[in-house]
């Protein structure tokens, strides 16, 4: 009996007219439902676009692969540029992801400018057996007070406060003694600075200075007019290579020349070793100038000199002496009364010698 209402009212509601909406939405639900054919549709005609208007015979002429494009032509000079093509994270170096900032400069480097010393930094240097360091510099030349420039021939690889140390040593003390001599300082003769070996160059010993590019060895300088000064010539004025040897000794904590060893007769080494309680050497001796012409034979003996007492003195020692015939017989042994018995000769000869000495008075 349901089934058969529901029936009745839906066959009331299709006889009944229906607006053309509804009729519309009904034809469409009823036809996908039940596979009637789609109404067909009508097609959409095509919008025509409008092409660009002719370019004015009064425009300048545009490159034709402008003209092609259709594009606005802009000056060279303010046509922006190309942003660069962004690399993708997966193409990415792994050494530009993880490369190391770059160090500062340390104080010491910063404060020697080219007002100073013509000293260009170098990489760190590290040699097997500990040899090398960090902040290095390649001193080329010093640089006074006036601008004139001091070669150092050959320059030196060194640390940057030894190269420090010697540009003030030789603007502060070594340039004004130059000027005394009536001359300009122009070069420093330099020895040796760098080397990876040990002191003196002798196997097994610790590592020398030259090691730790902290020490130089200055042979001399030279001078504008040509003069050169060496600084272990003993003809050199004694005041000069002693004002030498002042200054360095303040300066530098290490300072060894003539006579401190065989190694070091003709140059000076400077170095800033850092020692124990700020322990310093300073083994440097300005030797006097030798004689021209050595003396054959010793000079002769002044009048006025007194008698050599010492050597008569040596010669009645050598005559008291026993022989080796009489020191090797043995001692012949006296009797003790005869030890007793006194010595009649001896006793002349103190009475003899008694009554000269009465004569002689009277």
């Amino acid at each position: 009996m349901v089934t058969a209402a529901i029936a009745l009212a839906l066959v009331g509601s299709l006889a009944q007219p229906a607006p053309a909406s509804a009729r519309k939405s009904a034809h469409t639900i009823w036809g996908e439902l039940f596979g009637a054919p789609p109404k067909p549709r009508r097609l959409a005609h095509a919008v025509k676009v409008p092409l660009p208007k002719p370019r004015p015979p009064d425009a300048p002429k545009a490159e034709a692969a402008t003209e092609a494009r259709g594009e606005p032509e802009i000056p060279p000079a303010i046509r922006p540029p190309a942003p660069p093509p962004a690399a993708s994270s997966e193409h990415k170096p792994a050494e530009q992801a993880t490369a190391p900032a770059a160090p500062e400069p340390s104080a010491c480097r910063q404060a020697l400018t080219e007002d100073v010393a013509i000293a260009p930094s170098l990489p760190p240097i590290h040699d097997p057996g500990g040899c090398g360091g960090d902040d290095l510099v390649r001193l080329e030349a010093i640089v006074l007070p006036d601008k004139h420039r001091v070669a150092v021939s050959p320059a030196a690889t060194l640390r940057c406060p030894m190269a420090a140390a010697i540009a003030d040593w030789v603007r502060a003390d070594i340039a004004p003694l130059a000027q005394e001599l009536g001359s300009r300082l122009a070069e420093l003769d330099n020895f040796e600075s760098y080397e990876c070996r040990n002191f003196n160059g002798v196997k097994g010993a610790h590592l020398s200075e030259h090691g730790h590019a902290n020490a130089l060895d200055v042979h001399g300088f030279k001078l504008a007019d040509g003069r050169e000064i060496v600084l272990t010539d003993r003809d050199e004025p004694r005041s000069l290579r002693e004002d030498m040897l002042h200054s360095a000794c303040t300066r530098f904590t290490t300072v060894l020349g003539p006579d401190s060893d065989w190694h070091h007769e003709d140059h000076i080494h400077l170095d800033l070793m850092e020692r124990h309680n700020n322990y310093r050497i300073c083994q440097w001796d300005v030797l006097d100038p030798l004689p021209k012409v050595a003396p054959l034979l010793p000079s002769e003996r002044p009048a006025e000199a007194p008698p050599r007492q010492v050597a008569n003195k040596e010669e009645q020692n050598k005559a008291e002496a026993p022989s080796k015939e009489q020191a090797q017989q043995p001692e012949k042994t006296i009797p003790a009364a005869e030890a007793a018995k006194p010595d009649t000769q001896q006793t002349r000869k103190v009475g003899k010698a008694r009554r000269a000495q009465r004569r002689h008075a009277q």
